[in-house]
């Protein structure tokens, strides 16, 4: 039985090509977690959910096979690419650097409305450590982080800061799950960083805050994998 997909459309109101709609279709689940890393991808299968030929499927996992978010194998067929922990370590390294300067261009645009949204999410991760859930923390970090980097001025910043929280979609859950005692910790780092907002810190107080955040949740990572290469 097919999926009803409606077809959607591009910015600039013009309609997507098969391929593009299959394409954002099962990116979405991949990113989500719900087609986890070493999910297969049947081309057959996913055709007849989409209401489509193979032709424009393949076209859709081959460009998500460039992206690292899916691999095709021999004699196996397409698979959601497995943590690939090299790739990891470079986008955590990388949003961390991007994230820092984004928060800190922000500065001077986040209001005091956005502080307290950034507040309540960081006291609804504080009530999720009571009943640990990864997928549930991970979405709300994400949310806490784009509140205050959401201000930015450059939007070409703005674009590879979420560039990168989706190259990490499949891998972040995969982090509180291993080191779970590091979700109270960034908690506790998220509230410092609001704080030194709150106390009007400068931006290099404040971006050096936000590195050292990401980098300290890289850190208990690579310790939980210490044959890392």
């Amino acid at each position: 039985m097919s999926t009803a997909v409606a077809s959607p459309s591009a910015p600039g109101g013009e309609s997507l090509s098969k391929a593009q709609i299959a394409y954002t279709w099962v990116r979405e689940r991949i990113v989500s977690g719900d087609y986890a890393p070493g999910h297969r991808l049947v081309l057959s299968t996913l055709a007849a959910e989409l209401d489509m030929s193979v032709v424009p499927v393949r076209e859709a996992i081959r460009q998500l096979e460039a992206e690292g978010l899916a691999n095709f194998e021999r004699n196996v067929g397409a698979r959601v690419a497995m943590i690939d922990e090299a790739r990891y370590v470079e986008s955590m390294e990388a949003l961390g650097i991007l994230e820092g300067a984004a928060t800190a261009m922000a500065l001077s645009s986040i209001s005091e409305e956005d502080l307290a949204q950034a507040q309540d999410l960081n006291d609804q991760l504080r009530v999720t450590l009571e009943d640990f859930d990864p997928k549930t923390f991970t979405e709300l970090n994400h949310r806490f982080h784009n509140v205050l980097t959401c201000r930015c001025p450059n939007e070409r910043l703005i674009e590879l800061v979420n560039a990168e929280w989706e190259k990490l979609g499949h891998l972040r859950e995969s982090t509180f799950s291993f080191v779970p005692g590091r979700a109270a910790e960034s908690v506790a780092e998220h509230q410092r960083i609001l704080d030194l907002i709150e106390n009007r810190a400068t931006s290099a107080q404040v971006e050096a805050a936000v590195r050292e955040h990401r980098a300290a949740t890289l850190a208990s990572y690579l310790a939980a994998h210490p044959n890392h290469p």
